[in-house]
């Protein structure tokens, strides 16, 4: 959607993160039935985990559609791309009280990336402003 080919190098570097970033999740939530938490009716943790994905309305497919089509050039993809980003570093805090301490550092990994991320892309936008 942009033509600055530095953004598009960047944005396709990220992409490749962000599928690497799905898989850790992946395991680590089909991990989470072996480790569920003592509940007080059964059902319990995996229901209050099922709200919190179901309701984090932030990653859904009708709110990416409905600000994707907000981009227009390299700075709106740009804005675009760093609430993503900062979207997911808090997703991650939310999640990681609901994995085992065991699996925090890969939480912790996520975040750590996805501030580089930030990173990456707000200085990109001082490179294309």
């Amino acid at each position: 959607m942009v033509r600055n080919q530095e953004a598009k190098d960047l944005f396709s570097e990220l992409a490749a993160e962000e599928k690497e970033h799905r898989k850790v999740l992946a395991g680590i939530f089909a991990g989470l039935e072996k480790a569920i938490p003592a509940e007080t009716y059964a059902g319990e943790y995996a229901e209050y985990l099922r709200n919190y994905i179901d309701n984090n309305l932030i990653f859904t497919k009708e709110a990416m559609d409905k600000d994707v089509v907000s981009i227009k050039d390299a700075c709106s993809a740009i804005d675009f791309a760093d609430r993503q980003e900062l979207e997911s570093i808090c997703y991650y805090q939310g999640i990681k009280a609901l994995v085992p301490q065991v699996q925090h550092y890969l939480i912790d990994n996520l975040i750590s990336e996805e501030r580089k991320h930030f990173v990456r892309l707000t200085n990109l936008r001082r490179c294309v402003l």
